[in-house]
């Protein structure tokens, strides 16, 4: 196994730990960059028009950023952390190939998106069943897909898959939907070969030789059978706390995220925390405040290690 020494040890390919890259790399801290997923949310979030400056395509958005950092002295290891623990000169993390001794974290591992927990969900993820209407849309041109979900992400996926296919149906178990932008409420209006259906939930995903065929839907005390090639499952997210509980960080009690202070410190010292697995930003998951959030964990980093 790969044994390496560093100064700081930034977990997450996301907006946070590319900002936090970035930062620490100009301030002269010797950086490693953990983390096997490229990009995060932004990654697979389409087009991102509300990035102040830009209006780009999120993936090329990550790249860009991936290869502004890496015009730096940093480390790659394009690989998950899987475990952490405190030492005397600092903390232990390990990743599949290497160990890795820093003297400071910062943890940018964002979210995990959530699942309906039906039986064959998983076994049918690729064949039909998605967490990503704008990775895969594409996919389903002038075929019939199914939107389970009331947010932006939801609403988003929805509106896209319109462009593609033949119908959509967006199903939501709310009397409403959950909020999305006004803007996106708007477009969602002029979809119109979509469906929606409120107060519904899916209960059964239905199978054939070549994946999925469709759902059973409990539609208001009714079951309702609808045919479609796809699923989308964009129900939210939770943070990722495995790595956060190791560490034995506070967490909020009302959101279930990491716990930091406007300098983005945890209540372990030289531990920081950035992006969506945190509390930072309130109800407010977005690029530019994961990027806001990277940039200041980064200097708050530089300032704990001068301090040493």
């Amino acid at each position: 196994m790969d044994k390496k020494k560093t100064e700081l040890l930034i977990a997450g390919q996301g907006a946070a730990g590319y900002s936090a890259a970035l930062y620490s790399a100009r301030y002269q801290v010797k950086t490693v960059l953990v983390g096997a997923e490229f990009g995060g949310e932004t990654a697979i979030g389409g087009m991102i028009e509300n990035y102040p400056g830009i209006e780009a395509d999120g993936f090329d958005l990550m790249m860009n950023m991936k290869n502004q950092v890496m015009n730096y002295d940093v480390e790659l290891f394009e690989e998950n952390l899987e475990e952490i623990s405190k030492t005397s000169t600092g903390f232990l993390v390990k990743t599949n190939s290497a160990e890795i001794e820093t003297k400071a974290v910062i943890l940018c591992v964002g979210r995990e998106r959530r699942k309906l927990n039906l039986s064959n969900e998983e076994s049918l993820v690729g064949k039909g069943v998605s967490y990503c209407s704008t990775c895969d849309a594409p996919l389903y041109k002038d075929k019939i897909a199914i939107v389970v979900g009331g947010g932006n992400a939801a609403v988003e996926g929805a509106i896209l898959l319109s462009k593609y296919a033949s119908n959509v149906h967006l199903i939501y178990r709310g009397s409403s939907l959950f909020r999305p932008e006004k803007i996106l409420l708007t477009q969602l209006e002029k979809c119109k070969n979509l469906e929606l259906h409120l107060e519904s939930e899916v209960r059964e995903i239905k199978e054939g030789n070549n994946g999925v065929e469709g759902v059973v839907v409990n539609k208001k005390g009714e079951d309702l059978d609808i045919y479609s090639d796809g699923l989308f499952i964009e129900i939210g997210a939770d943070p990722r706390l495995e790595i956060p509980n190791q560490l034995g960080l506070d967490i909020d009690n009302e959101t279930n995220e990491v716990a930091v202070n406007k300098l983005m410190e945890t209540n372990v010292k030289g531990i920081f925390a950035a992006g969506d697995l945190t509390n930072a930003s309130g109800p407010l998951k977005q690029t530019v405040t994961a990027a806001g959030q990277g940039a200041i964990a980064a200097l708050s980093a530089y300032t704990f290690l001068g301090s040493k």
